[in-house]
């Protein structure tokens, strides 16, 4: 049987939309994912400056901003007066010890280390999703006598999926320390594999956590399988949810989230498995982190979550 012209019309160009609706796009500056041609997410290759007027110590490529909500809403914010060196999504190790060295990745301020985007490793396009795979530096800056080095060599990797209305962002880091001493990592209240700094608008009266566990902004320093925090965008409400796999280090691993007393009960929500215990990176040894992220409008839905949860869950 023949179809109508115009019907087969409409079958190609639905089928051809549901497969392009998702695409990503290089440039110099950097990665972008786009849902029909709306932002997804935008990862930073060249090096963001610092606001007008703060010190160029605060530079930094190697992060994500903005990240938006199906509805365009954006999720993250970046440089706010309290935390300058906040940049959206992004991650780092803090107060940490290399051969006798005390080298700070997160406080930008110290001028000890940063962070680097080095290059390009590849360029994910498939039916169900697209992303990018990028080599990023966690580097020791010149200082006291030492030349700069490389201390750890990071494969980042992002996924982006779409179903249902809620994006589905796998974020995995694999870090090797390629330097000739162990990087050590003292037990501290933040720092780590993930970290998220909200939009300037999100305070004590318009956003929330919620944990697996049922807490809020009561849960820092407790464990959970996934936390969500939502809060006000240009487009709605708007949800982001953090799930750790159980098979990471330290799972369910602790976390840093502020109480509603800090910087007018602005979110920030940190992944810390180092929080309780200490480690040492081992020369040539290759570390594993695996998230995800669900990105959907409106405010949190447990079950919607436990369920996704529940999938991501599964052994590998």
């Amino acid at each position: 049987m023949k179809l109508p012209i115009f019907l087969l019309s409409i079958f190609v160009v639905s089928s051809s939309a549901c497969l392009a609706k998702l695409s990503i796009k290089e440039t110099a500056k950097g990665i972008e994912i786009s849902n029909d041609g709306q932002q997804v997410l935008f990862y930073h290759k060249a090096i963001m400056p610092p606001p007008e007027g703060q010190p160029k110590y605060y530079e930094r490529s190697g992060f994500i901003h903005p990240l938006c909500s199906p509805s365009g809403g954006v999720l993250t914010g970046i440089h706010p007066a309290d935390h300058i060196h906040h940049m959206g999504l992004w991650h780092a190790w803090v107060e940490t010890e290399y051969d006798g060295r005390n080298l700070d990745f997160w406080n930008l301020d110290e001028q000890t280390a940063t962070i680097r985007y080095a290059r390009t490793l590849n360029i994910i396009e498939n039916k169900n999703r697209v992303g990018f795979k990028v080599r990023q530096n966690h580097v020791a800056l010149a200082k006291d006598g030492h030349s700069e080095e490389v201390i750890l060599e990071e494969d980042f990797t992002i996924l982006v999926g779409l179903r249902q209305g809620t994006y589905f962002i796998d974020h995995r880091t694999e870090q090797t320390n390629v330097a000739r001493h162990a990087l050590e990592l003292p037990a501290y209240r933040y720092g780590g594999p993930l970290a998220y700094r909200c939009p300037p608008t999100w305070n004590k009266d318009n956003s929330g956590y919620l944990t697996s566990t049922g807490l809020g902004r009561d849960g820092h320093a407790t464990r959970a399988d996934w936390c969500a925090v939502w809060g006000p965008t240009e487009e709605g409400n708007a949800t982001l949810v953090f799930m750790g796999r159980p098979d990471n280090r330290d799972a369910p691993q602790r976390m840093r989230i502020w109480p509603e007393t800090t910087n007018n009960g602005a979110v920030f929500f940190n992944w810390v498995p180092i929080q309780e215990f200490a480690w040492s990176l081992e020369p040539g040894v290759k570390h594993e982190f695996n998230y995800r992220l669900l990105v959907f409008d409106g405010k949190p839905d447990q079950s919607k979550i436990e369920q996704a949860w529940k999938a991501y869950s599964k052994p590998k």
